[in-house]
């Protein structure tokens, strides 16, 4: 593996193919990766920024609980 590289997360991927969408595992070991992350991202939304401080002050601003 190329240093500063990250494994491929197989565990998230079969859980996502097989248990989310059902797949056979014909089915999922002939996907492309860029298949599967169209499909992860038809499933979920895409992705999201995460919250900056002027978020959070103004979700803490209108709900004070």
């Amino acid at each position: 593996m190329t240093p500063g590289a990250t494994a491929f997360p197989w565990e998230q991927a079969m859980a996502f193919g097989f248990g989310r969408l059902r797949l056979a595992s014909r089915d999922f070991w002939t996907m492309t990766p860029r298949e599967l992350a169209a499909a992860m991202t038809a499933h979920a939304g895409p992705a999201r920024a995460a919250m900056d401080r002027a978020g959070l002050e103004g979700l803490m601003a209108r709900f004070p609980d």
